[in-house]
């Protein structure tokens, strides 16, 4: 299959000024980019006209819950049977590819093999949805984020609770085992867990080194969620690869981040936060009240930290928390607007954030995030200027065309998904 796509304007996700062009793209490959005045050898391929639409790299989402299917609350996931979780994970990769994003670094799955079995009808093409790098549920600890369960009940939430480091090595194996790129832990509480909030590390040392030595003995990789100060500094000092949230960074924390900053991505999965604060105006309960507080502290130290950040030049992911009631699956281009809104950055650092960062957090920085040959043909046709306003690429009705691996899909109409084009 040859394809020439003449008359775009051109943003390869480097952070260089767009320019009219054309890019030939063979099979699943981008095989040529030319400036438009350039002559470029296309015969035998299909032609399309972009009449002058903005042209960039498929986007990366860097926080993915496709299996968190947008439930009131955690427990629900636990209690959903996988057969029936397993259609709406898949459901949920089908709107994340609809919303613009080619590709996917899971933040956690909320059961060991959902991830995983999605990953590869994908990678297979049973169903359609980002290429996606699987992780394991969040391995937490008794009384964390993510143990949802009661002494009178025997129920789960999104997380697996392991106590000690002989209990988190065990189960990153098992989760190694079955199939997973990421290893997910919780090293931090969170706003809405009474035993253990946001400021407070609850995974010790000895677990988190025990779980970063079960991924990288066999060169897979570990996430954590870590809000707190200590949090964030015991996930780099035992090297983490993926440190979520940051919150509550502090200066030393910051500086060990600075100086990890060529290893190590980071990620505010902000949208969360800032979605549940909006819906909770008007909630004057006394519960409502305390957890709005709580939320409100996590906003304002969010974006301080991430506003020093984007100064030192640490990497930070785009994503945020989709597949929460209050932050539903298919929303997921919001996270561009609040990165310009709320952290200083501007939309061609932003959209560099959602390309060519979240290439390299793919671990495919020669095939993923930028348009230029050898690249994985991973475009997005926009009928708008993401540069002059990133809310465009909120309204997916705005794609062209979203192509992922050189198949071209549009826009359902009236719903979040995608179809194909033969």
């Amino acid at each position: 299959m040859r394809l020439l796509i003449d008359n775009a304007r051109i943003w390869d996700g480097s952070g260089a000024a767009p320019f009219p062009g054309k890019v030939l793209v063979e099979d699943n490959r981008i095989a040529a980019v030319a400036p438009q005045a350039e002559a470029l050898d296309a015969s035998g391929a299909e032609k399309i006209d972009a009449g002058g639409k903005f042209l960039m790299p498929g986007m990366v989402e860097g926080h993915a819950h496709l299996s968190f299917v947008d439930t009131p609350r955690g427990t629900a996931l636990g209690e959903l049977p996988p057969e029936d979780h397993t259609l709406m994970t898949m459901d949920a990769g089908r709107k994340l590819l609809g919303a613009g994003f080619t590709s996917a670094v899971s933040g956690a799955a909320a059961k060991i093999r959902l991830d995983v079995v999605v990953r590869d009808a994908i990678e297979k093409g049973v169903v359609d949805g980002p290429r996606l790098l699987a992780a394991s549920p969040e391995l937490t600890v008794t009384g964390g984020l993510g143990d949802g369960r009661q002494l009178h009940l025997d129920s789960q939430s999104f997380g697996v609770a392991v106590d000690g480091p002989d209990e988190v090595r065990k189960m990153a194996r098992l989760c190694l085992r079955e199939g997973v790129d990421t290893i997910k832990l919780n090293i931090s509480g969170d706003v809405g867990t009474e035993s253990a909030l946001s400021d407070v590390a609850v995974m010790t040392d000895a677990e988190v080194a025990a779980g970063v030595e079960a991924a990288h003995t066999i060169g897979r990789r570990v996430a954590a969620h870590a809000r707190a100060s200590v949090a964030v500094k015991r996930a780099v000092r035992h090297g983490v690869d993926i440190i979520y949230h940051c919150d509550f960074a502090d200066e030393e924390a910051l500086d060990l981040l600075e100086d990890a900053k060529d290893r190590i991505f980071t990620g505010p999965a902000f949208s969360l936060v800032v979605n549940r604060l909006e819906s909770m105006r008007g909630d004057n309960t006394p519960a409502g009240r305390v957890l709005a507080d709580r939320l409100k502290a996590s906003y304002e130290a969010s974006c301080r930290v991430h506003v020093e950040m984007r100064k030192r030049g640490i990497r930070v992911l785009v994503g945020g928390d989709y597949g929460f009631a209050a932050n539903p699956q298919g929303g997921n281009a919001r996270d561009l607007e609040l990165f310009v809104q709320h952290f200083g950055f501007s939309p061609s650092e932003v959209l560099q954030a959602a390309t060519r960062t979240g290439g390299e957090a793919m671990r495919r920085p020669d095939e993923i995030g930028l348009v230029k040959p050898g690249y994985l043909a991973d475009l997005l046709l926009v009928d708008g200027d993401p540069l002059a306003d990133v809310r465009v690429l909120q309204d997916n009705k705005r794609f062209a065309f979203i192509m992922k691996d050189g198949v071209r899909y549009v826009p359902c109409e009236g719903t979040p998904h995608v179809r194909r084009l033969h």
